[in-house]
């Protein structure tokens, strides 16, 4: 079982759209279109109700009534977490592992890496900040093997400091070990992005499509 992204084409290179029980992590720089992503899934779930980790304070109601005419009934099911500190997010996924049943069908962190940052550059306990990170990972997979509730996740990158042309998503090792796919979006010409399939379980690395932001969502971009 797949749940959709919300966009056809989308679907499409996801072969169905994202898969129900595991992380699928977006990833790429500022203003890429990252949240987008979000709001679409958020749009194209039916009935089931919705946890919303927003730590960069990303999330817009007036570009939300944009992608999804029934902004409201939608707003309705969904339970939103706002953590400002690495604390905070911390007692996020506390709330979350106590609170997440069958009656949820999505589960979105945006971002996972903007308090983390935060954290790194103030604590000297380096190794204990990222073996958190690892812990909450572990409990995202948690939850969606065991209750087969998709976690959809974006992620900040890096500048490559061998490869100054390359970036790379924020986490390092981590993140990549506990995100079963992960997809990149990235900046081309003028306003179209692609959109890269990074690492899948079953689909092939390398496929990519490639879109432009619109009022209504995202749109395809051919040729």
């Amino acid at each position: 079982m797949k749940v959709s992204t919300g966009v056809d084409f989308v679907d499409s290179l996801l072969e169905g759209g994202y898969e129900n029980d595991v992380i699928t992590t977006i990833y790429g720089p500022p203003g890429a279109g990252k949240t987008n992503f979000c709001l679409l899934a958020m749009a194209a779930l039916s009935e089931k109700k919705i946890l919303y980790v927003d730590t960069e304070g990303s999330f817009s109601i007036a570009r939300f009534k944009q992608v999804c005419p029934h902004f409201e009934e939608v707003l309705e099911r969904t339970i939103f977490l706002t953590p400002t500190t690495y604390n905070e997010q911390k007692d996020a996924f506390e709330f979350m592992k106590k609170a997440v049943d069958e009656k949820f069908g999505l589960i979105i962190i945006d971002s996972i890496a903007s308090l983390y940052r935060l954290e790194l550059g103030v604590s000297n306990d380096i190794q204990n900040v990222n073996r958190e990170l690892g812990l909450h990972m572990a409990l995202l997979t948690e939850i969606a093997r065991k209750k087969k509730i998709p976690v959809l996740m974006t992620n900040q990158v890096y500048a490559d400091f061998e490869d100054k042309e390359r970036t790379r998503a924020i986490g390092g090792d981590t993140m990549k070990y506990w995100s079963r796919a992960m997809l990149e979006v990235q900046k081309s010409r003028g306003d179209i992005r692609k959109l890269t399939i990074v690492k899948h379980r079953s689909i092939k690395e390398g496929n990519f499509t490639m879109f432009r932001i619109v009022q209504q969502g995202i749109e395809e971009v051919k040729g």
